[in-house]
């Protein structure tokens, strides 16, 4: 009579799993860096100053809810308010720019135009609140 040969399974041990895991998640908690977003840069003035400006100093630039821009009245495409704004700073070097958007207005388009407002190299820029 043959005997039948048994084959023994193999077998992963277990028992050292749970620490390997806990030291993998510590590894990558420490290593781990979290980007952090800028922002838009714009250093805001202290609660409560206000300051009385004349309106031949102040240029408003207002974003529709589609994304469009006036520029004092006049309707401007977002590439091309870097010249205006540098043409128009040329003229009154006291300008200030007034941004005003709609509530429903994308925020890309938004940021867009602060870059643009920037690249101009628009020191004086206001935020105005929508209504």
């Amino acid at each position: 009579m043959k005997k039948k040969r048994r084959f023994k399974r193999g077998e992963i041990p277990t028992a050292s799993m749970a620490d390997i895991a806990f030291l993998l998640l510590i590894f990558f908690l420490v290593t781990t860096t979290i980007d952090m977003d800028k922002g838009l840069g714009i250093v805001l003035p202290a609660e409560g100053e206000e300051i009385e400006i004349k309106k031949d100093n102040i240029l408003n630039c207002l974003i529709n809810s589609r994304g469009d821009v006036l520029l004092g009245g006049e309707p401007v495409k977002t590439r091309d308010l870097n010249k205006e704004i540098r043409r128009r700073i040329a003229e009154n070097n006291k300008l200030i720019i007034s941004v005003k958007a709609h509530e429903k207005t994308k925020y890309s388009d938004y940021v867009n135009v602060i870059d643009q407002l920037k690249m101009a190299n628009a020191k004086r820029i206001s935020i105005a609140e929508s209504d």
